[in-house]
């Protein structure tokens, strides 16, 4: 059994002051109050900052974590994309493995404990195996001459469900044999993270002009955009957890909200975006729609760090504890794991986080996470 006692607790968007949280052997919380006179508390434990629910990052590459530094912030989006193909052979299998491991520890030690991994491969499970993190892997399909069996193998590891890249990387018929597979499983879909994935539906901009170049005909275009072919291809009840969505507009939410029963886990990267494109996620227009909104680092090929505190401070201009939900609760919602993770909650296993720099006065710049629980 543990007592752990702070300054404050920052959950479910809410700032409780004296929290004092009891753990089983097992990790579980078994009571959750606030503490009077810490003098009276014998073998409690006290940390001076802000307690928090364990990280879920609701989007991570973990697999490309061998390209930290590999290539040049501010190339866009299409530049990105080439970069990668250009560098990713460049590096040995011990390499890959060693900055898998690298980052899996480094997530751990701030306090992460869910996380939603897109793979392309094999080369992170045997990390995941080992990992003290709870990982959901989406195993994705990409490129418009794909087909589904490409994928068929990586389902059979534990946890790992298919899903498709985008709304421009497949044809019709991909996209629905990848979506019909994932049955009730979520969708994670890299969605509109720059203007170029609406101007394609009309002919237009780079992704347009790469696929002339290389003769590549889009059978999906009759849809008009990105979230009308969402709507149109994706039964009602699926539930989606959109990425970046950097280029939405009203339009864009009012079409996917009308159609799909369960809301939409919308997942922010700014840093990331910020270092492709110097593009912002639309903030402020997702809280006018009260959106279910989560947080994720995306690869270290597009991020210096795999850090969700960094992500909580990117965002300005919203309560911290709104943020930190997004970065604890929204997450586990998105991946439907809310009714373990995510909250400090009796009966959870949510992992603890101590934030260092908090105080009355808000999140310091140099503020730091570290695992408690």
């Amino acid at each position: 059994m543990r007592t752990i006692a702070a300054h404050y607790l920052i959950d479910r968007g809410q700032i409780v002051p004296r929290p004092v949280i009891e753990f089983d052997d097992d990790g579980r919380i078994v009571r959750v109050e606030q503490w009077e006179r810490l003098d009276t508390m014998p073998c409690t434990e006290f940390y001076s900052g802000a307690l928090s629910a364990g990280f879920v990052n609701a989007h991570c590459h973990i697999e490309l974590s061998y390209l930290r530094g590999a290539i040049a912030p501010g190339t866009g989006f299409a530049g990105f994309a080439r970069a990668i193909g250009q560098v990713r052979g460049g590096f040995s299998d011990e390499e890959r493995q060693r900055a898998l491991y690298a980052a899996d520890a480094a997530m751990w030690q701030e306090g992460v404990q869910a996380v939603a991994d897109i793979v392309n491969g094999t080369t992170s499970f045997p990390m995941k195996e080992r990992s003290l993190i709870h990982y959901h892997s989406f195993a994705e399909l990409f490129g418009l001459k794909s087909e589904i069996d490409s994928i068929t193998p990586l389902l059979s590891f534990p946890a790992t469900t298919p899903t498709p890249h985008s709304t421009y990387s497949l044809q019709s018929g991909a996209f629905g044999d990848v979506c019909r597979l994932a049955a009730s499983a979520p969708l994670s879909i890299h969605f509109m993270e720059s203007p170029d994935e609406k101007a394609l539906y009309a002919g237009e901009g780079s992704l347009a002009a790469w696929y002339e170049r290389m003769g590549w005909q889009c059978d999906f275009l009759h849809y008009g955009s990105p979230a009308r072919r969402l709507a149109a291809s994706l039964d009602r009840s699926t539930r989606l957890m959109l990425v970046h969505g950097c280029c939405i507009d009203e339009e864009d939410l009012s079409i996917l909200e009308n159609h799909f029963q369960h809301p939409v886990a919308w997942v922010l990267c700014p840093q990331s975006n910020d270092y492709i494109s110097g593009l912002t996620p639309p903030v402020e227009l997702l809280r006018r729609h009260n959106a279910l909104i989560c947080l994720g680092t995306d690869s270290l090929a597009s991020n210096t760090n795999l850090s969700m505190l960094e992500e909580v401070k990117r965002i300005e201009g919203v309560p911290i504890a709104e943020r930190m939900e997004w970065a604890t609760l929204g997450g586990a919602r998105a991946l439907g794991m809310d009714d373990e993770l995510g909250s400090v909650d009796v009966g959870k296993r949510p992992g603890l986080v101590l934030i260092e720099g908090f105080t009355s006065q808000g999140l310091a710049a140099d503020a730091t996470a570290r695992r408690i629980v």
